[in-house]
């Protein structure tokens, strides 16, 4: 897996043994970066959480696009360890901060400009992922938030604005803003 433009266009991302992980295809990064450009018109200096993160592909994506800092959530040791190795290859260790838990389970706090939540595809895990957020407050007014889902499951946006969603292959995306 390869970053997409930025800082570290075509520098290598290493994702974590195993099966546990399903990692972004370069398609739908692809589209969703070209979706959040539209919107934000850059990511400099934005903060960005990334839950479910996996290997960070999408963290890490918006480090290379100018983002200030990124805080990387996954509750499994191999993704959260991944995490941490890609971040001392692209010398971005000063920029990056890992949760080990639950994108479901959420500190209060943070406000990010920008959040990336790419959960199982589980029926419902969206929605659930959108409320996780909007409980612990990690959303910043005016602030975006991107889901991936398995198409065909639907996103429930509760107390945010639904802004897009589009299919692509096997997983939908949907955009939501805090108002």
């Amino acid at each position: 897996m390869r970053i997409i433009a930025g800082e570290w266009r075509g520098r290598k991302i290493d994702a974590p043994a195993g099966l546990a992980t399903r990692p972004t295809t370069d398609r739908l990064r692809e589209t969703l970066f070209s979706m959040l450009v539209s919107r934000l018109g850059s990511f400099e200096d934005l903060t960005v959480a990334d839950l479910f993160a996996g290997s960070g592909a999408l963290g890490f994506e918006a480090l290379s696009r100018g983002a200030a800092s990124v805080t990387f959530v996954d509750q499994a040791k191999a993704a959260t360890d991944a995490i941490r190795a890609n971040a001392a290859r692209l010398g971005a260790t000063d920029r990056i901060r890992v949760i080990p838990g639950s994108g479901l389970s959420l500190p209060s706090g943070g406000a990010f400009d920008l959040i990336l939540a790419d959960p199982p595809y589980a029926a419902g895990s969206g929605s659930a992922v959108v409320d996780a957020v909007i409980g612990a407050g990690w959303l910043a007014s005016g602030g975006l938030m991107s889901v991936e889902t398995a198409r065909g499951d639907e996103v429930d946006p509760g107390d945010l604005d639904l802004i897009a969603r589009r299919s692509v292959g096997r997983a939908a995306l949907t955009i939501l803003r805090r108002p």
